[in-house]
């Protein structure tokens, strides 16, 4: 049990580095509701149940669909799609 432990606060810090290094903002929020999750199978791990709940709905519930929203108000969740079309032309 302490491998898994390990391999996943491993995981924690592979993701909080790829969040900061990561150039596409969509690829950034994937990773952060990754992170969420993962924290809160620690917080299950670590007999926290009431943590484990907030941190998934909060974290990658609730946090992840809001920053969905404001990609999409700002124009990024298209700007793929539209770039992809302009190259098929």
């Amino acid at each position: 049990m302490i491998i898994v432990e390990w391999l996943l606060l491993l995981f924690l810090i592979v993701c909080a580095i790829a969040v900061s290094i990561s150039k596409n903002l969509l690829n950034s929020v994937i990773i952060f509701m990754s992170y969420s999750l993962v924290m809160a199978v620690i917080w299950v791990l670590l007999r926290s149940p009431d943590l484990a709940i907030t941190e998934a709905a909060v974290g990658a519930g609730v946090t992840s669909v809001l920053f969905f929203l404001a990609l999409r108000k700002v124009g990024q969740l298209h700007k793929k799609e539209s770039e992809n079309e302009s190259q098929g032309e």
